[in-house]
């Protein structure tokens, strides 16, 4: 199928820090001779990044630090895939992934650095396509065919590699921006396309499959967070959240709390410290810290927490990197940054999955009738979410870093809530049209015990909501989520239980599809 029939017409859907990307230049080449002339103020490119060797993941982090001082600025990163080595099959697993920036490193210029950078990290002549501790390969430069002795862009294997045409279709949008039609008209000279080549190739039925898998780095490991859905666990050590405020304040009973969330089956603990409940007062950074810090520290000295992950729930930077010092695996922030301008550069030093919830205002306006006013709900939580995922990005945070939140409950009402539970494969759709790797994020819902539930069900005590929940949390699943933050751990586990077992079953059972 063509593209663009297959994704509708052409738009011009570069955001405007793309938009000013756009440069005129002159272009001379020589097949014989290393003579290769790009004048230009800027050009977009796209470089495929690989590792086995060492601390896969710290090279990953080194070499686009190295990249960025080296005037290379990126602008999008693709997902994270673990995979088996090609060619040479006698070697440990690679870690994949490509990244989207701009340069006004001429081709040449650009190759010289990369290759710099290789060297710098300790990579050596060895085997052809043996192991490495990076690898750094230009994949495109602008919309330029270059081919001279030691360059050739658009590099030469792209088409038979799916490790490196998985994260490089993750750096496009169904919705087909100036740039993604220079690059399908160049790769349609060889090949017949980006997108058609890896549909060819197997597209999205690779992943998980013939030693393809995407993952999120953390708490030293590769989780893979399609292949089950995790429970996070909510602590609240507050006087005055909607559900639970008040019976978490001392160390003893917060770590009974987490002991009794762990022997249900949590996966993750969320920690709080300020409440994030409607007209909720704001305390400082420091109050915060101070309530937050002790409960962290003997929570994370626990033996049950060994290969669990503890996430704090924060929208303060200094709270943020006093918590992951001391243990903290991941940042979630209900904000996203907007009331906290340094958050999304402090979360990228970092080097934590950072959680990107949609809220409009913050928690003492969040549910004023201006932040209520959508006029297609899932669409412009998809829009916004995205946009502030992209600030997230320029700052340095990649994509493959990023969980995504609608946010229920916040700034939404009972039916937008119940919109967003139903729409969330209308969310990644509407998020994959201006990029793919976001699309492809772990979706995290937390509609445990919210108000919605109660007006639905007519149950006016936060406590007497979990059955509600369920049906919520269920929905969720059956619709994407990958992560359900709750209170009641037990009821809400069996229910992830069975959601994965007939989402395993799903295309497998004889009658799929038939009533």
């Amino acid at each position: 199928m063509n593209i663009f029939k297959q994704f509708g017409p052409i738009k011009r859907g570069i955001l405007a820090t793309q938009k000013s990307l756009k440069a005129s230049f002159c272009f001379s080449r020589s097949f014989h001779d290393s003579s290769v002339e790009v004048h230009s103020e800027e050009q977009e490119v796209i470089i495929a990044v690989g590792s086995n060797v060492g601390d896969r993941l710290h090279n990953f982090d080194e070499a686009l630090q190295q990249m960025k001082k080296s005037g290379i600025q990126i602008t999008r990163h693709g997902c994270l895939y673990e995979t088996e080595p090609a060619y040479v099959t006698d070697q440990p697993r690679f870690l994949n992934s490509a990244v989207r920036g701009v340069t006004k490193l001429q081709p040449h210029e650009l190759l010289k650095v990369l290759k710099k950078i290789e060297r710098d990290m300790g990579r050596t002549v060895g085997i052809r396509y043996g192991p490495r501790p990076i690898d750094l390969d230009i994949l495109f430069y602008g919309n330029h065919t270059i081919n001279t002795d030691i360059l050739t862009i658009p590099h030469e294997r792209i088409q038979e590699r799916p490790f490196v045409m998985a994260p490089l279709v993750d750096l496009l949008g169904t919705d087909i921006d100036d740039y993604t039609v220079k690059l399908e008209n160049l790769f349609s000279k060889r090949s017949g396309g980006l997108f058609e080549t890896w549909k060819k190739l197997g597209g999205e039925s690779l992943i998980g499959k013939d030693g393809m898998e995407r993952v999120v780095p953390i708490a030293n490991q590769l989780r893979n967070f399609s292949s089950k859905t995790s429970i996070m666990g909510i602590l609240n050590v507050t006087p005055d959240s909607f559900s639970d405020g008040g019976k978490y304040l001392s160390t003893q009973s917060a770590v009974s709390q987490v002991q009794l969330m762990l022997s249900e089956g949590a996966d993750i603990i969320d920690l709080g410290a300020q409440s994030t409940r409607p007209k909720a007062s704001k305390l400082s950074a420091v109050e915060e810290l101070d309530r937050l810090i002790p409960v962290l520290e003997a929570v994370k000295n626990m033996p049950e927490m060994e290969g669990k992950l503890l996430s704090v729930d924060t929208f303060y930077s200094l709270v943020a990197a006093e918590a992951v010092s001391k243990g903290a695996h991941l940042v979630n922030d209900v904000s996203s940054g907007q009331l906290d301008s340094s958050m999304h550069s402090v979360v990228a030093t970092l080097k934590v999955p950072y959680i990107a919830m949609h809220m409009r205002g913050d928690p003492s306006t969040m549910q004023n009738s201006e932040n209520l006013e959508y006029d297609d709900v899932c669409k412009e939580v998809a829009h916004e979410l995205y946009t502030r995922v992209f600030d997230a990005e320029l700052s340095g945070i990649p994509a493959w870093r990023i969980i995504i939140d609608p946010g229920i409950g916040f700034s939404k009402n009972t039916e937008q809530n119940l919109d967003i539970l139903m729409g969330l494969p209308i969310i990644r759709s509407e998020i994959a049209r201006r990029n793919l790797a976001v699309s492809h994020a772990p979706l995290l819902i937390g509609p445990s015990r919210k108000r919605f539930l109660g007006e639905v069900c007519a149950r006016p005590a936060a406590a007497e909501r979990d059955p509600a929940t369920i049906a919520a949390v269920t929905t969720g699943v059956l619709g994407g989520a990958n992560i359900v933050r709750v209170h009641n751990v037990k009821y809400n586990r069996d229910a992830v239980k069975l959601c994965d077992a007939m989402m395993d079953r799903k295309g497998s059972y004889p009658c799929q599809g038939k009533r």
